[in-house]
């Protein structure tokens, strides 16, 4: 019925007003996944000092959904690669990562883990791109926390926007 004809006033609607919201699943699930991260940090060279820094209290990774690291992948649905990684390395973060559960998002970290750095030689990974799918790519040798920061954020949305499975 329409309600301008009849003289109907929609008072349900008028008593809800700003109490009830309207979703998706989907959606509603990668709201919650984008603000609960959960980050294993594969740390392995000088960076490392700058991903400590980015979650002591100047900074506070924690406002994002991001500070508390899980040391065991299975916990995890991000991994962060953080420094130098070595062909002879190399197996250990391919484990991780193929122990994590789905859904899952891979943060490269510096110079060194996203091109190899200044490091051109034989036994160094150029790029954990090439053993890895990269998700978010922090420059810097090493990255400032405000790099960090937005890498966190782009990573939120990119969390947010994905499918969700449920």
């Amino acid at each position: 019925m329409n309600a301008k004809h009849n003289g109907y006033k929609p008072e349900i609607e008028a008593v809800l007003k700003g109490q009830v919201m309207t979703t998706r699943l989907d959606k509603l699930i990668g709201w919650g996944r984008k603000y609960s991260l959960f980050v294993y940090p594969f740390v392995t060279a000088c960076c490392g000092m700058e991903y400590m820094s980015v979650s002591a209290s100047h900074y506070d990774l924690d406002r994002f959904g991001a500070a508390f690291p899980r040391f065991s992948p299975r916990q995890s649905d991000v991994l962060w690669v953080v420094g130098t990684i070595s062909h002879k390395l190399a197996p250990l973060p391919v484990n991780v990562y193929e122990q994590m559960a789905d859904p899952k998002w891979v943060v490269s970290f510096g110079a060194c883990a996203s091109c190899g750095g200044p490091y051109d030689n034989y036994a160094t990974v150029q790029g954990i791109n090439t053993i890895l799918p990269v998700d978010i790519y922090i420059a810097g040798c090493p990255p400032r926390p405000e790099a960090v920061l937005d890498g966190v954020l782009k990573l939120q949305d990119i969390v947010s926007k994905s499918k969700q499975p449920w």
